[in-house]
């Protein structure tokens, strides 16, 4: 049995996802469940009418909480019955033979935990599509993934308790790191493919804040990864500090052309564009660290 756990929490774009999950399920032979836990209210009543094969598990958010990824994602394995457990999210689509090789590493091979490829339509991708295909099919296995197209065994998400619920954005990074330290690799399988729609620029820089404040979130809690996040992830370090030092063109007018460097390395992708994208995550890091809230975590 294959659990399929799709999370919404207002998106019409849910239809299209679930009529493309549906046909891919069909097609991989095997006993599926499709799970939608849904926190709209109500409002997509209709889409839920539309797919009666779906379990719908509507879901109210705790007290406080306004993003609620990790609950629903949680709430959703908790309902779900099958042997292994399928992410994906709403607004994403899948393509041809998706879940039979996002699969195959599991029930041919052996593996525990697989990784497919979420990139942008054709001709619609986001600025990091590329980059993100290129490490996927360099690598056999992969330092980290998210959960949009994401396959793990059941047993192997109840030994490291799931999703943590105090992320906002970052869970599904922090649950791929507690995968491996608990023993497990994550499989890449760049040929099980979902695209979804990564919206206009100023959605992108929206996306960019947040994942830098879920980045330096990660590193609050994973304090034995801090050895090495200079040469994996540099920009968790330069574009904070770049931003620290800005008081600087007061004194040295030329500061600001330090990004020079960047920009010439990202000429080919829009450099004032991916420069903007940098500048916002470096800004998203410094936010999460100035957060009394991050303080207390650490």
């Amino acid at each position: 049995m294959i659990s399929i756990v799709i999370i919404s929490k207002d998106e019409p774009a849910l239809d299209g996802t679930l009529g493309g999950v549906a046909r891919a399920a069909g097609a991989a032979g095997t006993p599926y469940e499709i799970i939608v836990v849904d926190a709209s209210a109500g409002r997509l009543d209709a889409v839920a009418a539309a797919h009666p094969h779906v379990r719908w598990a509507d879901f109210t958010p705790p007290p406080g909480a306004r993003v609620t990824i990790p609950h629903q994602r949680n709430a959703g394995v908790r309902a779900a019955k099958g042997e292994i457990v399928v992410f994906t999210d709403a607004g994403c689509l899948p393509q041809d033979g998706w879940l039979r090789r996002l699969l195959a590493p599991i029930t041919d091979e052996g593996e525990s935990v697989v990784s497919g490829l979420v990139t942008g339509p054709e001709g619609h991708g986001s600025l990091y599509d590329a980059d993100a295909r290129r490490r996927a099919a360099a690598a056999r296995y992969l330092p980290e993934c998210g959960t949009g197209n994401l396959a793990v065994r059941r047993e192997v998400f109840d030994e490291v308790d799931g999703f943590d619920e105090t992320f906002g954005y970052g869970s599904d990074v922090d649950f791929s790191w507690r995968v491996q330290d608990a023993g497990h690799r994550i499989r890449s399988a760049v040929d099980a493919v979902v695209t979804h729609d990564w919206g206009d620029h100023r959605r992108q820089l929206r996306r960019s804040f947040v994942y830098g404040k879920a980045r330096a979130r990660l590193y609050l809690k994973h304090r034995s990864r801090r050895a090495h996040l200079l040469r994996r992830e540099p920009m968790v370090v330069v574009y904070p500090l770049f931003l620290l030092g800005l008081p600087l063109t007061l004194w040295f007018p030329f500061y600001p052309a330090l990004l020079l460097v960047p920009a010439w390395r990202n000429r080919h992708n829009g450099p004032v564009r991916v420069l903007a994208d940098h500048l916002v995550y470096g800004a998203g890091v410094l936010a999460e660290l100035v957060d009394p809230r991050s303080r207390a975590r650490r």
